[in-house]
């Protein structure tokens, strides 16, 4: 009997020490593994709002610049077809390119085919020498407003020069163009969300034949 007694009191001890590792060791480590759980996912957060944060603050200073930029669009493809400055655009640089002769008719804008704008056309005629012409073309690829030209025809201009008792001769030349104008209204027309601009269409078609430099 006193020979078991070692083992059994070594046998109970084993098992207080796995019960003790069971009721109280094991759940600790549970909670060390969540609390590790924890931690990681807060770091993770912690990283995505330093990221989140530089990206704000990336954008709080590139916001100048888009404020630009969108400026800048709005200028060249406007929100509404405002024809009368288109004309006044177009007549300005006749006018700084010396042209002898310059008119435009404007067309009825129209949809584009995915909707996303309207296209307003444009017949440009001008009359004058070499190098005004080609100012003028230059000044209309650097309109504040987009403009594409979509056919361009030059041809002896309508004039004549010569002295008394000569033939005369072709003076200058002409140069017709046909150009499309942008807007980001899409119906660009009567009842638009914009307004309307055809009824401005005539009214400013009306005017648009002047004669610069006369």
């Amino acid at each position: 009997m006193s020979r078991r007694a070692p083992i059994l009191a070594g046998v109970a001890v084993l098992v207080l020490a796995a019960l003790a590792v069971f009721l109280l060791l094991l759940p600790k480590m549970r909670d060390v593994g969540e609390a590790r759980a924890q931690l990681e996912e807060a770091e993770s957060q912690e990283q995505a709002l330093r990221n989140q944060l530089a990206a704000l603050q990336e954008a709080r200073e590139e916001a100048p610049r888009v404020r630009q930029a969108i400026a800048r669009l709005d200028m060249q493809v406007p929100p509404t077809a405002d024809l009368p400055g288109m004309i006044r655009l177009l007549a300005a640089a006749a006018d700084r390119a010396a042209v002898d002769f310059f008119s435009v008719q404007p067309g009825t804008p129209a949809a584009s085919e995915g909707g996303g704008f309207s296209t307003v056309p444009a017949q440009i005629q001008v009359t004058g020498g070499y190098f005004s012409l080609d100012e003028f073309l230059f000044r209309l690829e650097t309109l504040p407003r987009a403009v594409k030209v979509t056919s361009l025809q030059i041809g002896p201009g309508g004039g004549t020069e010569g002295t008394e008792g000569a033939t005369p001769t072709p003076s200058g030349l002409s140069m017709q163009l046909s150009v499309e104008f942008y807007t980001t209204d899409t119906s660009a027309g009567p009842g638009s969300v914009p307004g309307p601009s055809e009824g401005a269409a005539a009214a400013a078609t009306a005017g648009a034949t002047a004669s610069a430099g006369g």
